[in-house]
């Protein structure tokens, strides 16, 4: 049975005061990044400060899925081949990955978890890149993508008994995991993600769209729109696995969005199989260092 609300919202805020701090240089990197005028080699030294995300971000521009006809050995050099908004990306990724667990006792397969985020991410900057007429960065659909699920996360490490029961029920049931998280925890994945990026100090519409990504919002609002269509995409198309079976319609504000359903809308993302490599690339160098 559910715990009462203040016993609830206790024990969320616990846990989430227990997952890893964002890394400062990942949250330096988004400032620069939004600063029209902002030099390249800022940004660039602060990736470089960072040895870890270095050495990932050289491993997988090294890696096959690229074949550049030299080997990279610099920051600098990587920004010139695939450009800054490419590399940012690549940088969140990593500091998101780096507060994955290993394991955990709820028996969630983060790596299927991973795969799943990426290429939600990755379909919801497409999304936006092609959709987008009010001047939506399609680097916050990738973010919103990215980070959508990671409540999940939280429930997985220090709420797993819980959470275990929660993704029994959904399969065994084939209902969304967030109603079955609401029916045994008392609330879901949604609210304690954006307790989680609000800790992380990212804006509040990024937090706002995390907590609603199963809900209906009002129109005109293109990371919900980008990042709930491409939550059901990845979904539909079987990119990973979040714990939860249930593919839903798109609500009518998002069908409107895009002129058409869930279906039009994976129409419209093309060949997706690069993107889907891309994912499956940047999953496997995170789970390696």
């Amino acid at each position: 049975m559910p715990e009462s609300s203040s016993e609830l919202t206790k024990k969320l805020s616990v846990a989430v005061e227990k997952m890893p701090a964002f890394p400062k240089s990942v949250q330096r990197i988004l400032e620069l990044s939004r600063e029209i005028n902002c030099p390249p080699k800022e940004l660039v030294g602060v990736i470089e400060k960072d040895p870890v995300m270095t050495m990932k971000l050289l491993r997988i521009l090294n890696s096959a899925y690229y074949s550049f006809p030299k080997q990279i050995t610099s920051v600098n050099q990587s920004v010139v081949f695939l450009g800054l908004n490419t590399i940012k990306n690549m940088a969140l990724s990593f500091a998101a990955m780096g507060s994955l667990p290993q394991h955990n006792a709820a028996g969630f397969d983060v790596q299927k978890y991973l795969l799943h985020s990426l290429t939600t991410a990755s379909f919801a900057r497409a999304l936006c890149q092609k959709y987008s007429h009010d001047g939506t960065d399609p680097a916050d659909c990738y973010i919103a993508g990215l980070l959508h699920d990671f409540g999940k996360v939280v429930f997985a490490q220090f709420m797993a008994e819980e959470f275990k029961e929660a993704l029994t029920r959904s399969a065994e049931q084939n209902i969304p995991l967030h109603e079955a998280e609401q029916q045994i925890i008392g609330t879901d994945h949604t609210v304690v993600g954006g307790m989680l990026v609000e800790r992380w100090q990212f804006p509040k519409q990024l937090t706002d769209n995390i907590r609603n990504h199963h809900t209906a919002l009002p129109a005109g609002n293109t990371v919900y729109c980008c990042l709930y269509a491409a939550n059901q995409a990845s979904k539909k198309l079987g990119y990973g696995f979040s714990g939860n079976p249930v593919v839903d319609e798109l609500p009518p504000v998002v069908q409107e969005y895009f002129s058409g359903d869930l279906d039009a809308v994976i129409a419209g993302l093309g060949d997706v199989t690069k993107i889907a490599n891309e994912a499956q690339v940047f999953a496997q160098v995170g789970k390696e260092v």
